[in-house]
């Protein structure tokens, strides 16, 4: 009689123990709706069990406020929602910035503590009424004068968040922030320390230490430093990012490390084919993402098909080129090396940039649906 219950107990105890504790936070962008067929990423497509966290980017900044970026916004706001019918467990965020915003709308507002306010208010005006869980700050490169704007900001919204939550009973909302990786990045525009006290994650953009801008092919995304990075080129990999954020006061707990579902590309300038080889700009547009010196997951494995493959194994890796177009990307292997680094650093967790850049109908790679962000989970879930 009495063993029943010990039975269930063991099994709810089983079952616990095989769920992931760690974020999985997923980002997907409001451009993806454009691409043509085979590209083309709207909500629907999205699988409501593969993350903890989805990250919509972004929204847009008029007369110091956040504001509708898309004429459909509020249909996605919609069906995002109905996402979690299927995972009530399920956390979506809405972010503000990225390259496209800039730096300078967010300078303005954080400057002033009249704008600060204004802007504070209309996010969670706006964050409510649309029945978001959270919200994702995303200012891209803040200038050494920001440091302490940004700060200002974080800090006022993590304030009113929590005003809110004692005064109204609601759950209180998510506050993430981006942060770029890099030293340089890191010592010019953040205090990480200040930062990681009012937020609930950080978000770390760990994948675009290389690209068309240099005059070389380089990963965008090395694990660890190559045998040939030199002087600043050594803190051009994730390991020294992470560590350094610690280093300047985040929780390892707080961190969410960046893995990118897209390659950088470059054309070559020479006959030199490996990392390092001479590149006069970036590689030519995909045919869906058609946009220079990038292209998704799904576009490298259709690259891949005529391709030498090769791989950085010191920076656990890999990369192809076929005549003068070479890419820098991530594939199964390297992705179950990032998350493994993650959890032996004790991580809090793994951000994904972006869902819509994944394989994620399962066409074009021969390995299912979303086979980098599907294994990043998979690996999440293991016992190691």
């Amino acid at each position: 009689m009495g063993q029943a219950p010990i039975w269930a107990g063991l099994v709810a105890l089983i079952f616990l123990q095989t769920v992931s504790t760690y974020k999985l936070v997923c980002y997907f962008t409001t451009s993806s709706q454009y691409r043509p067929h085979g590209g083309r990423f709207i909500p629907e497509t999205i699988d409501a069990n593969l993350c903890t966290h989805i990250i919509y980017a972004f929204a847009k900044i008029s007369n110091n406020q956040i504001t509708h970026a898309e004429w459909n916004d509020e249909s996605t706001f919609a069906n995002l929602n109905k996402l979690k019918t299927i995972n009530p467990h399920l956390k979506i965020l809405l972010s503000v910035g990225g390259y496209g915003e800039g730096s300078k709308p967010f300078s303005q507002i954080a400057a002033s503590p009249a704008r600060r306010s204004k802007f504070v208010k209309s996010v969670m005006r706006y964050v409510r009424e649309n029945r978001f869980d959270g919200f994702d700050l995303d200012w891209v490169a803040p200038e050494e004068g920001d440091k302490q704007r940004l700060v200002n900001l974080v800090k006022d919204l993590s304030m009113h968040f929590g005003r809110e939550e004692l005064q109204e009973g609601n759950e209180k909302l998510i506050l993430s922030v981006a942060v770029q990786a890099g030293k340089e990045s890191i010592d010019k525009g953040y205090d990480i320390n200040a930062i990681s006290e009012s937020a609930d994650f950080i978000n770390l953009s760990s994948f675009d230490f290389h690209g068309d801008w240099e005059h070389f092919t380089g990963h965008g995304s090395p694990l660890y430093k190559g045998r040939n990075d030199f002087g600043s080129s050594e803190y051009y990999n994730v390991d020294y990012s992470v560590k350094y954020l610690m280093i300047k006061g985040a929780p390892s707990e707080k961190i969410m490390m960046g893995i990118a579902t897209f390659g950088h590309t470059f054309t070559l300038a020479s006959s030199q084919t490996g990392v390092g080889a001479p590149a006069s700009g970036p590689g030519t547009p995909g045919a869906i993402t058609r946009q220079k010196g990038i292209l998704s997951y799904y576009e490298i494995c259709a690259f891949n098909h005529g391709a030498k493959k090769g791989r950085i194994e010191e920076q656990a890796v890999p990369y192809s080129y076929s005549g003068d177009q070479w890419v820098g990307y991530e594939d199964v292997t390297s992705v179950r090396a990032k998350v493994q680094y993650m959890k032996e650093n004790n991580l809090g967790g793994i951000m994904i940039w972006s869902l819509d850049l994944d394989d994620f109908s399962g066409t074009a790679c021969n390995e299912g649906n979303y086979p980098l962000v599907g294994t990043v989970k998979e690996e999440l879930n293991r016992n190691s």
